[in-house]
């Protein structure tokens, strides 16, 4: 894999969303709540998914995702569509619950399309969809989105892809962004790798890091997070949970930046979510309808 000339002289893309499949969205939606967010409400994907948001202030974003309907699902597969198959692919590995992808902003998907052919990292062809949106208010509009995947040959438990809105309608989320638990932005992705060097530089790659950038580190610094790659036994020891089967890649950890760690906790223990305290960090195991593990850190 090589960097192309495209992505030389441009930043890395930003942290733009997490995808979280579920098995429902009224379990995460429940569970969420639990934990201390505010939920968006759900939007209907014209392939057969739909979501549950919880937008963050620093304007990234949770996307838990479930089939809605599953012949059209099936039907999008059958015509290429890359997001749906691979959802539909982990699901079939790993159930229902997890931590599919992470995604990256972008203003050009085209050339990050091209950037991932070239790269040989390309996990198929580019997508373009719109769909309805509804805000707390009632306004109503239509969202568009361009979008681009990566994939490694061997990462069968996780994916990327880059994120154009290409129609991004002025919305106020000021309410939607604001959370019981404080959490004000994710400050971080960790995924476990038997290989953290040569998949920290597929991940460089996917986000049009500067080739600067593609040196065997273990944490690749996005403009507004960072993803922290390590083997299993790394995470085991640093946030005191399990690590799971040993894999190429997989994403297992959102890091959040909460504007006062005691309230979070004291959220958490009245609504009975079990969690521990490792090195000053709040670690809520995983859990239905929740994905992946959320760490809360104080925001500095």
């Amino acid at each position: 894999m090589m960097h192309t000339a495209a992505n030389m002289h441009r930043p890395a893309h930003p942290l733009d969303h997490i995808v979280l499949p579920t098995e429902s969205l009224g379990a995460a939606e429940a569970r969420l709540a639990a934990l201390g967010f505010t939920v968006a409400p759900r939007g209907i994907h014209p392939f057969g998914t739909e979501n549950c948001c919880v937008y963050l202030a620093d304007g990234t974003f949770l996307e838990p995702l479930a089939v809605g309907d599953a012949e059209v699902a099936a039907q999008a597969i059958m015509a290429g569509n890359v997001f749906v198959a691979r959802d539909h692919t982990y699901r079939e590995e790993h159930g229902a619950e997890g931590f599919s992808a992470i995604v990256f902003g972008t203003e050009d998907a085209d050339a990050d399309h091209r950037a991932y052919v070239e790269a040989n990292i390309s996990a198929g062809e580019r997508l373009d969809f719109s769909r309805p949106f509804t805000d707390r208010s009632g306004k109503s509009d239509t969202v568009s989105f361009r979008l681009a995947f990566a994939s490694g040959r061997d990462t069968p438990d996780a994916f990327v892809f880059a994120c154009q809105r290409v129609n991004a309608p002025k919305v106020d989320r000021a309410a939607l962004q604001a959370h019981a638990n404080g959490a004000v932005a994710i400050r971080g992705v960790v995924a476990v790798s038997d290989d953290v060097a040569r998949l920290r530089k597929l991940l460089a790659i996917a986000a049009g890091a500067p080739n600067k950038a593609a040196v065997a580190e273990s944490r690749l610094a996005l403009p507004n997070a960072d993803i922290e790659l390590m083997h299993g036994a790394e995470y085991e020891a640093k946030f005191g949970l399990g690590a799971g089967a040993r894999s190429a890649l997989r994403f297992v950890a959102v890091v959040f930046a909460t504007a006062d760690l005691v309230a979070t906790e004291r959220l958490l223990v009245s609504a009975h979510v079990k969690h521990h305290l490792r090195d000053g960090r709040l670690v809520v195991p995983q859990a239905d309808g929740q994905g992946a593990a959320f760490i809360f850190e104080e925001r500095t």
